[in-house]
């Protein structure tokens, strides 16, 4: 069995993310059959609850509110809407919701406390949840524990070195300070970054490296093809090659074995073929719904066809356990249901 280091160097991620393409997806393949469920992929669902607006400058993202993206502006969706999106995609074969907020930070307020409803709202549904909201304090971190919230995603992006030349609204650290809160809290970590962006596969390497050597892995790490938008900054980025994909994918299993390795945004301009290629290199995830927040993906019918072709089977929610809910919470359900 593969042994799960978290003192990886430059060097070495380096020579591993540079080998001979096939000797690479053979290494990243091998290590992910050594998992008896190498072909069980958890299939998330992502839905915006409140869009665009955002005061962050990110240069990939649409939802920023001084770009001109056309992308309308909502407040945060009614409770009601976010349990049917949530049976919809439970229905179409998610086991996980992931709900996105245009926000730079989460705010103690009406709005939160709407979070926190739909949390509890959509475990209900026996579906892990998780949430991306922006910087979390400590007490928000904890108070979306208590709720049953499964994980949070807050991704780095790309290298440290990289980060101010595509954000400058926020620092590299805050961002790793936010995954120390969630962590603190008990909640999965989902971070990983964008590749096509303009990075250098150095900055990919290092960015791979800042996520391995953290003093746990993170539960899920999302690798992203920039989708580009008319309005932002990156709207003239040439489409990543599926193969840098694949090397990021591959160097990702082999560097953190035990984490689910996802294939997230870009998907629809792949073909079967090569999202092929990126399952046997070591993904084991994927966004399946027609939309990741503003962006356009596959359907959950053309996915489930995949699926057949290939050998996939969808993984179950909470098979590695359910989040700890506090007392209060569980009592509070139990109280709902007499």
């Amino acid at each position: 069995m593969t042994e799960v280091r978290y003192d990886w160097t430059q060097e070495e991620i380096s020579k591993i993310y540079h080998s001979p393409l096939l000797d690479l997806i053979f290494r990243a393949a091998t290590i992910h059959r050594e998992n008896k469920d190498y072909a069980e992929v958890q299939i998330s669902s992502l839905i915006s609850i409140k869009t665009g607006g955002c005061p962050e400058d990110c240069a990939y993202c649409p939802q920023a509110a001084r770009y001109n993206t056309g992308v309308d502006v909502h407040a945060i969706m009614p409770k009601e809407e976010v349990i049917a999106v949530a049976q919809k995609a439970k229905n179409g074969g998610a086991s996980r919701l992931c709900m996105g907020a245009a926000w730079r930070e989460v705010r103690d307020n009406r709005d939160f406390d709407k979070v926190i409803d739909m949390v509890k709202a959509v475990n209900e549904l026996d579906m892990e949840v998780c949430c991306t909201l922006g910087m979390l304090t400590e007490s928000q971190a904890q108070r979306l524990a208590d709720a049953g919230l499964y994980a949070y995603n807050h991704n780095l992006d790309t290298s440290e070195e990289d980060y101010k030349r595509i954000i400058t609204t926020r620092t590299y650290d805050d961002r790793l300070q936010t995954l120390d809160h969630v962590r603190k809290a008990k909640i999965s970590v989902c971070s990983g970054g964008i590749i096509g962006l303009g990075e250098t596969a150095q900055d990919r390497i290092s960015m791979l490296k800042t996520l391995s050597n953290m003093p746990k892995h993170p539960e899920s790490v999302p690798i992203n093809a920039l989708v580009p938008v008319q309005g932002t900054p990156l709207a003239e980025q040439p489409r990543v090659s599926v193969w840098d994909m694949v090397r990021m994918i591959a160097t990702t299993r082999i560097i953190m074995p035990k984490t689910v390795v996802r294939l997230s945004a870009g998907r629809t301009e792949m073909s079967t073929v090569e999202q092929a290629m990126c399952f046997m290199a070591g993904a084991n995830s994927i966004f399946a719904g027609e939309k990741l927040l503003t962006t356009p993906n596959p359907s959950f019918d053309e996915d489930m066809a995949m699926f057949q072709l290939l050998g996939l089977t969808p993984r179950k929610a909470f098979k590695n356990g359910r989040p700890n809910v506090s007392k209060e919470i569980k009592e509070m359900s139990i109280n709902e249901v007499i």
